[in-house]
């Protein structure tokens, strides 16, 4: 993260900063790494360039999904099935958790898409 990113991210509400964080990896795959289950790889017409495109453009959050409008949960319908995808936050060598979710600087991010019924 740039040193003006930390500063910005440091002066907004925690949720919001988190939550900013969380765009970086679903939009542009920036400070995480994103997983996809081998259920989902195995769906007939998966096609990991178009979950790339679907997941930058999600904008279903919603009170139910977001209930803390960190943007850490979506739901959507790709490849004839019902998708989640989900942010966990993990500390740098993805051992714990994340001490502080909002601090780039000692969380990794992962997200993880899965089918409906794998949750």
């Amino acid at each position: 993260m740039f040193d003006h990113e930390k500063s910005t991210c440091a002066q907004l509400p925690r949720a919001e900063a988190i939550a900013r964080l969380n765009d970086k990896l679903r939009v542009h795959g920036m400070c995480g790494q994103i997983l996809v289950t081998r259920s989902v790889m195995d769906l007939p017409a998966f096609n990991p360039v178009e979950l790339t495109h679907v997941l930058a453009r999600y904008e279903g959050f919603d009170a139910v999904n977001d209930p803390h409008g960190e943007r850490d949960f979506g739901d959507l319908q790709l490849f004839g099935a019902d998708l989640l995808w989900k942010i966990d936050y993990y500390d740098i060598d993805l051992v714990y958790g994340s001490p502080d979710p909002a601090d780039a600087m000692v969380t990794t991010r992962v997200l993880t898409v899965m089918l409906a019924g794998d949750w």
